[in-house]
């Protein structure tokens, strides 16, 4: 969505926020002075991690840093979970709700561009490829604002109606080749069987949005994000007498066309929409061979874990079919990625108030459908979650035309850090009240 509303100011937001929370005027007090005081740790803490970036299943500094920081706030803390994982667990002095807050950690293969005086130098060998390491997705500024998120809502202990999680994840981008990863395998190793949460919020930096604006959007919000490979096997021969083969290259074109038609054909796409792309087609060697083997490899997005399926099994039925028409075989697999993000719409409904508070209604912006994906929702297939957008391009540039998360030119603008912090905090409290107001 195009950003046309007017500025507020972030000093302005946070104050309205601080000042409509269900607490008392000394609890108001103390995070009004907490949340200024917090915030140049919470940009000192960006600089050093986004100086310093580790790859998926790697952020053994990152993590501690973030384990340390939580084991001096007094918490509960538990390390090494699917591979750097940290869990901080923080009792409040009242009854109540657990409320689950989450960042992720690791860095991508990217070699960084943009001038800036903690620039990252690190490099690694990725894939065979020599190549930069970089926060180019903003995730150093997810664990910085939850660092300061976790240090306010520990100085309101006495204060705090229940408990809050802190999970700082691993491998969001993905595990390395053979292993696991991110937030699928902290479940698999039992977070939510320790500590089950009530609920679970999260938040993303985007270059997309202005500094001051926060995005999102009840129900499917981020696509699942699949892959596919399909291996078409003929039979090779001399390309001046076809018929004495079976060419897979003509039966590989057939099934494109086949695949492309699932969508646009076979799935009821009013309901929620999807996309198929064929990222890499090979085969063949020479001009005036025919190849005994095609391979081809694209990418599956959608909005509905029940279309997921059924495009699944539609790929298939279609590769399978149509490559037997023509005589040859074909060989499907299916590598299921991160599903849907879904945002509670009840607990969306709940905290928009919380959102509009801590920014300022004006700049809480109902976005579009993202085709992107997160794996955040496996977290949200566990229990009612919201996942919102916090702007991180400087107010006054044209967010449209900043580089993208992922580019070497990312960007992220720190004034927006306080506001996440805020963010954060606020989504806690007010769920919490909420939460303890409902029992009485």
């Amino acid at each position: 969505m195009k950003n046309t509303l007017r500025p507020t100011s972030i000093a302005f937001a946070i104050c309205a926020a601080i000042s409509s929370l269900s607490i008392s005027a000394n609890a108001n007090d103390t995070l009004t002075k907490q949340l200024k005081d917090v915030e140049k740790s919470v940009v000192a803490w960006r600089r050093d991690i986004h100086q310093h970036p580790e790859l998926g299943n790697r952020e053994t500094r990152t993590a501690d840093i973030a384990a340390t920081h939580l084991e001096k706030l007094g918490m509960q803390v538990e390390r090494n979970i699917g591979y750097t994982g940290v869990v901080g667990i923080l009792k409040g002095d009242l009854p109540g709700p657990t409320v689950m807050l989450r960042a992720d950690m690791d860095a991508l293969p990217v070699t960084e561009k943009v001038d800036l005086p903690f620039a990252s130098t690190q490099t690694t060998n990725y894939r065979g490829v020599d190549v930069g390491v970089m926060h180019a997705c903003g995730h150093d500024t997810h664990v910085a604002m939850l660092m300061g998120a976790a240090e306010v809502l520990a100085g309101m202990k006495a204060e705090l109606h229940g408990t809050v999680m802190f999970v700082f994840q691993p491998a969001e981008e993905g595990a390395p080749k053979g292993e696991e990863g991110g937030a699928e395998l902290m479940l698999k190793e039992g977070i939510f069987d320790k500590h089950k949460p009530d609920v679970a919020f999260g938040l993303h930096i985007t270059s997309g949005l202005n500094t001051g604006k926060i995005g999102y959007r009840s129900g499917p919000f981020m696509a699942s994000a699949d892959s596919f490979e399909i291996a078409i096997h003929g039979t090779q021969t001399h390309g001046s007498t076809p018929w004495n083969g079976v060419d897979p290259i003509s039966a590989a074109a057939q099934v494109v066309t086949g695949v492309n038609h699932i969508i646009s054909r076979q799935i009821d796409i009013t309901k929620e929409p999807a996309i198929v792309s064929f990222g890499k087609i090979s085969g063949g060697v020479r001009n005036n061979i025919i190849p005994e083997k095609v391979e081809m490899v694209g990418t599956i997005r959608n909005f509905d874990m029940d279309n997921r399926q059924q495009i699944f099994d539609k790929i298939k039925h279609t590769a399978t079919h149509i490559a037997a028409a023509s005589g040859a075989t074909a060989e499907v697999e299916i590598n299921e990625g991160y599903p849907v993000t879904i945002n509670n719409p009840a607990l969306t409904e709940q905290m928009l108030p919380s959102l509009n508070k801590v920014a300022g209604e004006d700049n809480v912006l109902l976005l579009p459908k993202i085709t992107g994906a997160e794996d955040f929702s496996f977290y949200a297939l566990e229990i009612p979650s919201v996942f919102v957008f916090l702007g991180g391009t400087p107010q006054g540039q044209d967010a449209s035309k900043a580089p993208s998360n992922h580019s070497p030119y990312f960007f992220a603008d720190e004034k927006a850090l306080p506001l996440g912090t805020a963010t954060l905090t606020q989504l806690t409290l007010d769920y919490m009240a909420s939460h303890s107001a409902n029992m009485q």
